[in-house]
C-alpha cells in the first residue's frame, strides 16, 4: 500500500504558510509587499541558521515553493559565493543562485502584461 504521508506533509506546510500569510494581511497593517520581503528573508535567516534543509527533508515542495524557498536560495548562493570569493559573495552570490527564477518572474510577467489589461483596485 503507498503512503500518501508526504504529500499530506507538503500540502499542510504550504497551507500553513499561506494562513498565515493572509492572517498577517487581515489583522495587521503589514501590507502584501511587506510580507513578501519578511517571508524571503526568514528563507535566508533559515538557511543561514541551517534549519531551512531539515525542514525541506520533512516537508518538501510545501517550505520550497513559497516566497521561503526564495529565500533560501538567496542565502544558498551567498553561502556558496563567500566561500569562493570571500566576502564579496554577500553582494554576487544571492542574485547568480536565484537568477533563472527572477528571470522566469520577469519574462512570465511581461507576457502576461502584454496579453492583459490592468485596471486599478476598486476600495
Amino acid at each position: 500500500m503507498q503512503t500518501y504521508y508526504p504529500i499530506i506533509l507538503t500540502f499542510v506546510s504550504g497551507g500553513v504558510i499561506c494562513v498565515i500569510a493572509q492572517l498577517l494581511i487581515d489583522y495587521t497593517s503589514l501590507t502584501p509587499a511587506r510580507i513578501l520581503v519578511t517571508y524571503v528573508t526568514t528563507g535566508v535567516f533559515l538557511y543561514g541558521v541551517g534549519i531551512y534543509e531539515p525542514l525541506f527533508e520533512v516537508f518538501g515542495c510545501g517550505v520550497s515553493v513559497p516566497l521561503i524557498g526564495f529565500g533560501a536560495t538567496i542565502g544558498r548562493g551567498i553561502k556558496q559565493a563567500i566561500d569562493e570569493s570571500g566576502a564579496i559573495g554577500i553582494l554576487s552570490g544571492g542574485i547568480a543562485e536565484a537568477a533563472a527564477g527572477i528571470s522566469a518572474a520577469l519574462v512570465f510577467g511581461l507576457f502576461v502584461s502584454l496579453f492583459t489589461k490592468g485596471r486599478p483596485k476598486r476600495m
